[in-house]
């Protein structure tokens, strides 16, 4: 049975997949496996439950209500990718990078961020952003470990990224920045860590 990934933008073919017994989550895995790039997959809905994804590009790709649970998605490219209610309980994630992507909904309970760290709560990933002296999303992530951070090259605690920032920006406006947005930051964890 042949398969196709299609463009959500222009329907063009991003790449097809043929072999018997074909599934939505072999035919991905091929195209992740051939390195193809699946910008703007239209993926609406996929059943990519425990599919090995590493390193996939899927810059804006549709993902609404993708079932991903312990997909391996560590080093995947999701900058921009519709994950409106996806379901990634379980799902790997070191190194994925989700900036610009759409979570809302999305259930992340229980997926992996870092080796064995694992989010929590109801809203375990915060972004604010563009900020900074890259211009790009700062990201906190709410895990059984503490808050990490994520800004540009940088992921840490939080007191590991004040440290980094009184390095590399002083006391410019970056610092400024970053600073209001840490006060942001701290209050959404106070809400949304649960309590044990």
């Amino acid at each position: 049975m042949k398969i196709e990934i299609k463009c959500r933008f222009s329907g063009s073919v991003l790449f097809s997949h043929e072999c018997d017994g074909n599934t939505m989550r072999m035919t991905v895995e091929a195209a992740v496996s051939a390195r193809a790039y699946l910008d703007g997959a239209n993926l609406d809905g996929a059943n990519l439950d425990g599919a090995y994804l590493d390193g996939a590009y899927l810059r804006g790709a549709y993902l609404d209500g993708a079932y991903l649970r312990g997909a391996y998605l560590r080093d995947a490219y999701l900058d921009g990718a519709y994950l409106r209610g996806a379901y990634l309980d379980g799902a790997y994630l070191d190194g994925a990078y989700l900036d610009g992507a759409n979570l809302d909904g999305a259930y992340l309970r229980g997926a992996y961020l870092d080796g064995d760290s694992k989010l929590i709560g109801e809203r375990p990933i915060f972004q604010i952003g563009p900020i900074g002296s890259r211009c790009a999303y700062f990201v906190a992530y709410i895990t059984d470990k503490g808050l990490k951070l994520r800004a540009g090259c940088f992921f840490g605690s939080k007191e590991e990224f004040v440290e980094a920032l009184e390095e590399t920006h002083d006391d410019n406006r970056h610092a400024d920045e970053y600073n209001a947005a840490l006060v942001l930051i701290d209050k959404h964890a106070e809400i949304w860590t649960p309590e044990n």
